[in-house]
């Protein structure tokens, strides 16, 4: 009941705040005539700066105009703890991203962790797999998030798999990830599409968006730089190679076209550059420009 109380506190004195300082809340940062979002950022974006002063990072996401954001952990926070120092700073969780294994062994315990943070969206960015992945991973993996979807949609919350490059693997007429999203229910299985991570193995996202539609319900939006080499399917590039939003090799009114009509529920950047911090407005900007 005590940390309610504070929750709760905290969310009515952030308004308070937000209000008495003339902010227009209405607006979210990188939303403009075309794209409406929602819009919102992958914490792991500020991995680095989390380490040192989670408060003040939070402040800092706060200050770049983000409204909602993607967990990817707590900071050794709990999660009322962490909801209360989001409330703090004008911010909603409105997805996460746990741990595979987690999902695998003990669903229940991540749709109560969920349920605390107050998510709409619980998910994982990995699916564990020795060497390339296969399509015996695939069939189990598949099995898996049915099952982790079952019990988190007995609690309200929608479980996703976020792709990573490496399920682009041929099989018979398309990849591993068409096995993956025909062998998933879409009742209990959505998908977060990662921009970079279709790019980069040499796929369309536009394509892919328009083929799986409704599947899609998340996405993080990701440029990869020009000039890298693509059809890869290892799982990492050098952080340099995350550019600005409309730099790089995307062609982003054609995907974010797409996406508006598969109707996705979130969209988050997330940058893994060395230079984070710097690029962030840059996308924002680039985004409350485009035109599709």
């Amino acid at each position: 009941m005590k940390r309610t109380i504070v929750y709760l506190t905290a969310i009515i004195m952030t308004s308070l705040s937000f209000i008495a300082k003339g902010e227009d809340v209405r607006k979210p940062a990188g939303t403009g005539d075309s794209f409406k979002g929602p819009l919102g950022l992958q914490l792991w974006s500020l991995r680095d700066e989390f380490k040192k002063d989670v408060p003040g990072t939070l402040a800092k996401v706060r200050e770049l105009g983000f409204r909602t954001v993607e967990l990817a952990g707590t900071y050794e926070k709990s999660p009322e703890e962490f909801n209360a120092m989001l409330a703090a700073n004008g911010l909603k969780a409105v997805a996460g991203h746990f741990g595979y294994e987690r999902f695998r062994d003990d669903p229940e315990g991540v749709a109560k962790e969920a349920k605390a943070l107050g998510l709409e969206f619980a998910g994982t960015a990995w699916i564990p797999h020795d060497g390339p992945f296969t399509e015996a991973n695939a069939h189990e993996a598949a099995k898996v998030m049915n099952h982790a979807g079952e019990v988190l949609a007995k609690h309200g919350i929608k479980f996703y798999l976020h792709n990573h490059g490496y399920e682009f693997v041929p099989h018979g007429n398309g990849t591993l990830f068409d096995v993956l999203m025909k062998e998933t229910k879409p009742e209990f299985v959505s998908f977060e599409m990662d921009v970079m991570w279709v790019v980069f193995p040499g796929q369309d996202p536009a394509r892919l968006m328009k083929k799986y539609g409704k599947r899609w319900a998340l996405m993080h939006i990701k440029d990869l730089k020009k000039g890298v080499p693509t059809g890869s399917l290892a799982a990492g590039t050098d952080g340099k190679n995350g550019v600005v939003i409309g730099t790089g090799q995307t062609d982003w009114p054609a995907l974010l076209r797409a996406s508006k009509k598969a109707g996705l529920k979130h969209y988050f950047i997330e940058d893994e550059s060395p230079t984070v911090l710097e690029q962030i407005p840059h996308s924002l900007k680039y985004l409350e420009k485009v035109k599709f």
